[in-house]
């Protein structure tokens, strides 16, 4: 015959006195499995499973993001920039130089009431032109062809990217 519940019964595992002895109405849940977030923050996450790779043909050239034409216009502009600065500007400090430094050669005359300085405050119109002609040439020979090339390329990528986006549909 069975006795009512007794405190110390080394058979009976649920204690009321314990929270974690398991308790024979309340039956623990069922094992669920492992949280999908990192348990231990300084363990490496799991990788994912690999997936096979996607079948399509590969460019003949990387994406524009890679492209070394990128590299290359912002050098070719670079220099644009430099030689057309360095010109009008350079010769505007030569200019202001030699004013403040040989007052002298600046006051000798070329010909009768023709100053060197009066001659090279003159000379600073075609000097200023030359750089703007400089500046066009370089963009027309070197800057703009590649700036076209790329423009080009983008919009053959973003029109092979969108011919990919209506096939996937």
């Amino acid at each position: 015959m069975s006795s009512p519940y007794h405190p110390y019964d080394p058979h009976d595992r649920h204690h009321p006195h314990d929270p974690f002895s398991p308790s024979p109405r309340y039956p623990a849940p069922p094992a669920t499995p492992s949280p999908s977030y990192a348990t231990y923050p300084w363990q490496p996450p799991v990788p994912p499973e690999p997936t096979a790779p996607p079948r399509h043909r590969t460019p003949d050239h990387p994406p524009l993001g890679h492209h070394s034409d990128l590299r290359i216009l912002r050098t070719a502009y670079r220099w644009q920039r430099r030689v057309a600065t360095l010109t009008a500007l350079g010769y505007f400090t030569l200019f202001l130089i030699l004013s403040a430094g040989a007052p002298g050669f600046m006051t000798s005359t070329v010909t009768d009431g023709l100053p060197v300085g009066l001659l090279l405050a003159l000379l600073q119109l075609p000097v200023t032109w030359l750089a703007i002609w400089l500046y066009e040439h370089t963009a027309s020979r070197y800057v703009d062809p590649l700036a076209d090339r790329i423009r080009k390329e983008a919009a053959v990528d973003a029109k092979r990217d969108a011919g990919k986006r209506e096939a996937g549909r």
